[in-house]
């Protein structure tokens, strides 16, 4: 099976680290800037066809999408299930382990950008449910600035069923809901954690929040209600890492 991704800075990453996977990329004729042109270069190197086109074919192929003069036909690579995560977590045994378990995060962009946050700050796996969640779509690639793959992307069956095994797994379980009277600041997160996120829509869902073994809250100044998934995700990561550079 294969898929596209598009945009010049999600290609050149792929192309970066796994250029085996590329079956084809296609470029506008009208686009060779400086960057297409060494994208270019490397493809040859790697042997990659290169298919000179028209903007109006590249439109079709990814249905208007802002592809910056650039496409190409990847190998699908498969997300990890739920039988292939006590594999991964044997292979991360270490008292600093850190999931990002994103629960009903179902835009692409947000996706993209939690992605981003998770590699910029050290995250091991991200896990999700396989309904309600967005998968490793073009869109998500984009958006992560092609850093989609440079993390574990976990689809599990039931949520509540993983979260109790992570448990058993000496994995603490820490949920963000505005409900809570505990500050992200004055949680212990230098542990082996799992960081659980919701949509901006409905949050954690109730089903998930109860296997949570702490709930906490990103203190806020004004009335704001919420903030957006990546967002929230990017503060709780970046508290993380600074309690953790003291250990």
């Amino acid at each position: 099976m294969s898929e596209l991704i598009y945009g010049i800075h999600a290609v050149q990453i792929l192309l970066n680290s796994n250029p085996d996977r590329f079956l084809y990329i296609y470029i506008s004729k009208g686009s060779l800037n400086k960057r297409l042109r060494l994208l270019c270069q490397q493809s040859k190197q790697f042997n990659i066809p290169v298919q000179y086109c028209d903007r109006v074919f590249l439109n079709k192929k990814v249905k208007c999408a802002a592809h910056q003069g650039v496409v190409a036909e990847i190998n699908t690579r498969c997300s990890f299930q739920e039988k292939d995560m006590l594999c991964l977590l044997q292979a991360r045994n270490r008292k600093d382990l850190l999931l990002l378990i994103l629960d009903s995060v179902t835009d692409p962009r947000n996706m993209g950008a939690c992605l981003r946050c998770a590699v910029a700050f050290g995250v091991d796996l991200v896990i999700v449910p396989r309904h309600r969640s967005v998968g490793l779509t073009a869109v998500v690639r984009k958006v992560s600035a092609g850093l989609a793959d440079s993390v574990p992307f976990v689809r599990v069956v039931n949520l509540a069923r993983t979260l109790i095994l992570l448990q058993k797994y000496n994995v603490w379980i820490v949920g963000t809901v505005l409900a809570s009277k505990k500050s992200i600041f004055q949680a212990n997160l230098a542990v082996r954690l799992g960081l659980v996120m919701g949509s901006e829509g409905i949050g954690i869902r109730c089903s998930t929040k109860k296997y949570c073994d702490e709930l906490v809250n990103i203190p806020m100044v004004s009335e704001l209600t919420s903030l957006n998934v990546s967002v929230a995700t990017g503060i709780c990561l970046f508290e993380i890492l600074r309690q953790r550079a003291y250990m």
